[in-house]
């Protein structure tokens, strides 16, 4: 009996495209794009079955303010239709740079990408409640001009560094699910759920619709990862490892933990809710169903986090 190829679902997020300390022009993201496919080459000499999903943050928030900023010029577009511009522009990097990876070590492997749309509630309690972090970091002073000027809603993400908030609701269902996991099951490198996937719900009048948000990227990839039933998933962020009680004197590296472990940390509020919570409940929720074990982790450590000597690794309970 032959063994079954594993697959992992790997969570590529924004600002590992287009860290906070950048200016985020196309070259410097294509730079981080090509190191972080390179990375994704270890689970392809692996033999891995590969689904991709990324974030987005920097770069819709990035389109929202040209938006602004032109709207005296030309009409504005709404955040799900600037959702599925980034699902395109960001695709195509992550497309174009796996391609040429894979030509180096003359992979006959193909990549493609779907522009995903996810089934939300339109009557999320999310909606009204903006917490999911987009956009560049702005001094307070900086945030509170935008504020006024093109009526955002900021918050604090880290001490004296605001950002501008979206309403997140919860992915519900993804679409095109099914075309997915053949693909993934094939053979073929699928990039899905970009952004988190282009928030839609259904109207009696209208039928589908799109909706003003940006779904969590790491709560698309869980759901994701259930689609196709990938036994590992790898959270790909701006830290290497995650922490109990970060920047704080006593700040404490987690390197392994049970899922149950790790849900009381949740609970004990170890885990920012804008940024690293989400994160931790989509490991979970993955770990609930089909997945094994979930890597959270950055790209420079993702090599030896695949060999589990780096990163933070959660498993099954």
């Amino acid at each position: 009996m032959n063994k079954k190829t594993p697959t992992v679902m790997i969570a590529l997020g924004g600002n590992a495209l287009s860290p906070k300390n950048e200016a985020g022009t196309i070259s410097e993201q294509f730079s981080h794009t090509r190191e972080s496919l390179l990375a994704v080459l270890h689970f392809v000499n692996l033999g891995y079955n590969i689904c991709i999903t990324h974030g987005n943050g920097p770069q819709v928030g990035a389109e929202l303010l040209r938006n602004e900023i032109a709207s005296d010029v030309t009409p504005p577009l709404p955040l799900g239709v600037l959702v599925a511009n980034t699902q395109g522009a960001i695709g195509y990097m992550i497309q174009q740079s796996l391609q040429n990876a894979l030509k180096s070590i003359e992979s006959p492997r193909e990549v493609v990408s779907f522009i995903s749309q996810m089934r939300v509630d339109e009557n999320d309690p999310a909606i009204h409640d903006p917490v999911k972090f987009i956009g560049r970091s702005y001094s307070k002073q900086r945030a509170k001009e935008y504020k006024r000027k093109f009526g955002w809603v900021v918050k604090e993400q880290e001490p004296d560094l605001w950002r501008r908030v979206v309403p997140s609701p919860k992915p519900l269902y993804i679409f095109n699910g099914k075309s997915i996991k053949h693909l993934v099951d094939f053979g073929t490198i699928v990039i899905a759920g970009g952004g988190g996937g282009i928030p839609a719900f259904y109207t009696e009048e209208k039928g589908l619709e799109g909706l003003n948000g940006v779904v969590d990227k790491d709560r698309t990839a869980s759901l994701l990862g259930r689609v196709i039933k990938a036994e590992e998933m790898f959270i790909i962020t701006d830290v290497d490892n995650i922490f109990l009680n970060f920047k704080n004197p006593n700040q404490k590296t987690v390197l392994k933990a049970n899922a149950s472990e790790i849900e009381q940390y949740l609970k004990d509020g170890h885990f920012s809710r804008g940024t690293m919570a989400p994160k931790i409940r989509s490991a979970l929720y993955f770990l609930k169903y089909h997945g094994e074990k979930v890597v959270i982790t950055s790209i420079s450590k993702l090599k030896e986090a695949i060999d589990g000597t780096a990163g933070t690794t959660i498993f099954k309970d």
